[in-house]
């Protein structure tokens, strides 16, 4: 038993790790995109700016809107019949995502979309990443550098891992360090 949490915990603090080497927007963007698509907190009024955000947020909840038929369409196997079912959608949903310009590398698309559609999507993902990262409405410089993100080895892998993401960020309200004890 204490292998066990001591294993969960450390991969736990391997995710957060990962997290915090995005940079601060696809931080920002990846929590206020868990909260759209999990419907943890009231997005619009905790993320929105602006108008402009505003409007983002509700177009991405329009498109989130999606994401349980494709939870339950996750197919168990991985043959052609199995990705007619679950690569239309989740490539439509990736480039929205890559289109918003805040998820800049396959990490970070990974790392959301474990969150958002859970751990059985891994095999997946690098052919939804690569379809979405080659779309037309990207500009030219965004889809070179997103192309050349996926590593080798992600594009490639023999297998992945069934686990769960364990780390699921959230909105940290800031801390006014002036008003604490000294």
């Amino acid at each position: 038993m204490g292998r066990m949490k001591a294993a969960e915990g450390a991969m736990t603090l391997a995710e957060m790790k990962e997290f915090a080497t995005f940079p601060a927007a696809t931080q920002r963007y990846i929590r206020r995109s868990l909260d759209v698509g999990l419907d943890r907190d009231d997005a619009l009024a905790r993320w929105s700016r602006d108008v402009v955000e505003a409007a983002s947020i509700r177009a991405q909840a329009q498109h989130y809107r999606r994401l349980p038929a494709m939870r339950a369409q996750i197919p168990d196997d991985s043959g052609l019949d199995a990705a007619e079912q679950i690569l239309g959608p989740l490539i439509t949903l990736a480039a929205f995502d890559l289109g918003q310009g805040r998820i800049t590398s396959f990490s970070a698309f990974r790392f959301l979309f474990e969150r958002l559609v859970g751990a059985k999507v891994r095999p997946w993902l690098p052919s939804a990443f690569c379809a979405a990262a080659a779309m037309p409405h990207l500009h030219p410089e965004l889809r070179r550098r997103l192309l050349q993100s996926i590593s080798e080895a992600a594009a490639t892998a023999s297998g992945w891992s069934s686990r769960q993401p364990a780390f699921f960020p959230h909105w940290v309200e800031k801390v006014d360090t002036a008003a604490l004890p000294h």
